[in-house]
């Protein structure tokens, strides 16, 4: 695995282009690494300090992913070096769309990510620069369906991912209208550990779980963990946290779900972080979900974790651990050493399954069919991985050498 993973982390993108905003101090990047199936795919970020080397790593792992999340295409990503916050963000966006709608109508499909929005402005921003549709170039490059099918499968995706759910089983309340991409990440991030127990041969249910971070992603696993039986003892936010170590019931994480405002916890009891930060990672639990940033889980944190009977751990973060390697670090190698540590190319796969699974000819529209279909493909690549490795450890190491040998 080691071989491979080497030897794919050191093969050059097929395609880096750079563009320098000239109205700003703006620079971004697309990378593609490969046009593996002759397109490829990866969200759009604005952060002030990325560089060239953050895009291409991020790249690379959306090739991965989508080794499990389908299509089977190439790993893109775009960046931009820029303050999201000052108020000249629109224009930026505007002109560096712009300036890229020839790949996004060729052969490269993007969507939001860290700072950017899908609906509100990669999609308007986009079509006023002539693409169809931000993913127009995956249609293109790798599906070559007829204007006709395209303009069907487009309308089928655009509906699908703003989609309000209606099923109240997905939602933590249907007369609050979330859509399928405000949950189905942190679904994937639940129903992954669902899974694995199952495929073992036991059950979630009173299986005690922490969750670090509750942005979307971290509120939405904490929701569907709770539902599917798990107690949740534990959340750890940028601004302080909670504990129970009784576990906080179904109804509780719900409201902290409705209550949180943006990406933020709010609690009357709030624990200030510096104080939650030394506690948290002694406490009693089975599973823990890292759905912050990405690198900032720590060795001494994960074996204290462990210490007090870690099991699993779902990746809903890319790439947690506090390693500068692109995807397996020493920190990250400890853990899958250690514990079952399920990758987030597979426990957080939602959201690009969902826009494989809308780019399907005809499929069901329902909140039940969208959420079946991320849930078994999440349960396929497990089950695959299961079938490799018996054991509780060295999951990780597994399931990118499955992976791997699809890309090299």
């Amino acid at each position: 695995m080691k071989d491979l993973l080497q030897k794919y982390e050191n093969k050059d993108p097929e395609i880096v282009f750079n563009w320098k905003d000239p109205e700003t101090e703006a620079e971004g990047w697309t990378v593609i690494n490969s046009l593996r199936g002759g397109a490829a795919g990866g969200g759009t970020r604005m952060r002030e300090g990325l560089d060239m080397n953050e895009v291409l790593s991020l790249a690379k792992t959306m090739e991965v992913k989508f080794t499990v999340s389908g299509p089977a295409i190439g790993g893109a990503k775009s960046g931009i070096n820029f303050n999201p916050q000052d108020p000249r963000k629109k224009g930026v966006l505007e002109r560096w769309y712009a300036a890229v709608s020839p790949l996004l109508k060729s052969y490269y499909g993007t969507g939001g990510d860290l700072n950017v929005d899908e609906i509100h402005e990669v999609i308007p921003i986009t079509e006023e620069s002539g693409v169809w549709h931000p993913q127009e170039g995956v249609f293109e490059g790798h599906f070559k369906p007829t204007d006709a099918d395209k303009i069907n499968r487009i309308g089928q995706l655009r509906h699908g991912v703003i989609k309000v759910i209606e099923n109240a089983q997905y939602s933590p309340d249907v007369s609050r209208k979330y859509t399928v991409a405000d949950m189905i990440t942190g679904y994937g991030v639940a129903v992954a550990v669902k899974h694995f127990y199952e495929i073992k041969g036991t059950s979630i249910k009173g299986k005690k779980a922490i969750v670090q971070g509750f942005g979307n992603v971290g509120a939405a696993a904490a929701f569907y963990l709770a539902q599917m039986g798990a107690k949740v003892v534990g959340i750890i936010d940028r601004v302080g946290g909670l504990i129970n170590e009784d576990g906080f019931s179904f109804k509780e994480i719900t409201q902290l779900f409705l209550d949180k405002t943006g990406n933020t916890l709010i609690a009357e009891n709030l624990i200030p972080f510096e104080k939650i930060n030394e506690k948290i990672w002694s406490l009693k639990a089975e599973i823990f979900a890292p759905c912050a940033a990405s690198r900032l889980v720590t060795q001494n944190q994960i074996d204290q974790l462990i210490d007090t009977g870690l099991e699993v751990i779902s990746c809903g973060a890319n790439v947690p651990f506090a390693d500068k390697e692109i995807f397996f670090g020493p920190i990250m190698e400890h853990t899958d050493s250690k514990v079952s540590l399920i990758p987030d190319f597979i426990s957080n796969c939602g959201m690009a399954r969902v826009f494989a699974y809308f780019m399907e000819r005809k499929v069901q529209m329902t909140d039940e069919a969208i959420f079946n279909d991320t849930s078994e493909v999440i349960k396929t690549a497990l089950k695959n991985v299961h079938e490799e490795n018996r054991t509780n450890t060295g999951i990780s190491a597994t399931a990118f050498e499955i992976a791997l040998k699809q890309l090299i």
